[in-house]
């Protein structure tokens, strides 16, 4: 039995469980950087893991040699009578799980199953964050539940992936305005992906903005900002890094909307003492930006991926219209 899980906190967890089989945490984070659609695999694999080392400070090659590792372990199901897929409901291991299940619908399984435990909630936990927050005997009651990945759940998976990597994000509208019950946490988890894009009243996205809202109330150290942050948009499932790398954009634009008092801290690759020394102040612009006096694109201008969308000076850009709930279409 070949186990696929969420992440490193899960798979210690599952460790010290008596369930059998080899244990694998996906190595990627599709949330972040690009993922555009017709690459080939070499092509993929190189292009994730450029963005992986520079947003996580890793070593390029550290990176390729772990993506590689992961094909081979994903090609392993062959000596596996079944294959188990550990993931969450939120944005972060929504995409990621789509990746697997696409990949797996492309290869023929033969006498292998696939099977699927996937939670947004547990009993008795009122604020659930996670696969890795449960106990060994509670991670190990998801087991029996476990479901068997069928002809449904590949069709939408295949789909969900290709709109993720499109270079149109209205494919995701269009995705999430039908029936999408066969993975039931998609849809809400695709909705919050289209909140990322620029908001038409400001140039920000929802991450950015909930980011410099904190601050304006006052949460100015790192360490108490992020939790904050994870509290009130638990749904992203964003980790410490791929947060301080978003607060780092803000900081470092040309036109900066919040202040650091570590003006060199890298991306990504974080220790607790830059956790706890670090710490934010929003910048009387980035008070106009938040208010909707202010537009970010249009002082600082935009690069960045999401999903298969690259939002540049001189590409379409799309914004989020928060009244209508949709998204709009307008040049820079």
């Amino acid at each position: 039995m070949l186990h696929i899980l969420n992440g490193g906190s899960t798979e210690a967890t599952l460790a010290q469980t008596p369930i059998a089989g080899k244990r694998f945490s996906f190595r990627d984070a599709l949330i972040d950087g690009p993922a555009p659609a017709n690459k080939t695999e070499t092509e993929w694999l190189k292009l994730r893991a450029a963005h992986l080392s520079s947003a996580y400070g890793v070593a390029v090659e550290e990176c390729e040699l772990g993506l590689v590792r992961q094909a081979e372990v994903f090609g392993s199901y062959v000596d596996h009578d079944e294959v188990v897929l550990w993931f969450e409901a939120d944005l972060f291991c929504q995409t990621n799980l789509l990746y697997v299940l696409d990949w797996f619908a492309r290869h023929y399984l033969q006498e292998t199953r696939l099977s699927l435990i996937c939670i947004g909630e547990f009993p008795g936990r009122s604020k659930f964050r996670g696969l890795g927050e449960l106990s060994p005997d509670e991670l190990a009651s998801l087991f029996e539940k476990r479901v068997r990945v069928n002809d449904n759940v590949f069709e939408l998976a295949g789909t969900a992936w290709q709109a993720y990597r499109s270079n149109d994000p209205r494919a995701i509208e269009q995705l999430i305005a039908h029936d999408t019950s066969s993975l039931q946490f998609l849809k809400p988890a695709f909705r919050l992906h289209l909140e990322r894009f620029p908001f038409a009243r400001n140039g920000l996205g929802r991450i950015e903005n909930r980011g410099l809202e904190l601050m304006s109330k006052g949460r100015n150290r790192f360490a108490d900002l992020f939790p904050a942050f994870i509290e009130s948009e638990a749904g992203y499932g964003l980790g410490d890094s791929q947060f301080w790398n978003a607060m780092l954009r803000l900081a470092r634009a040309r036109q900066p909307l919040a202040r650091s008092n570590n003006d060199d801290a890298p991306a990504g690759s974080l220790t607790p003492d830059q956790i706890h020394a670090t710490s934010y102040e929003i910048t009387e612009m980035g008070r106009a930006v938040l208010n909707g006096a202010a537009d970010h694109v249009e002082m600082n201008g935009i690069d960045l991926w999401l999903g298969g969308v690259h939002l540049t000076d001189t590409s379409p850009l799309y914004r989020w219209d928060e009244q209508n709930g949709k998204l709009v279409v307008s040049q820079f």
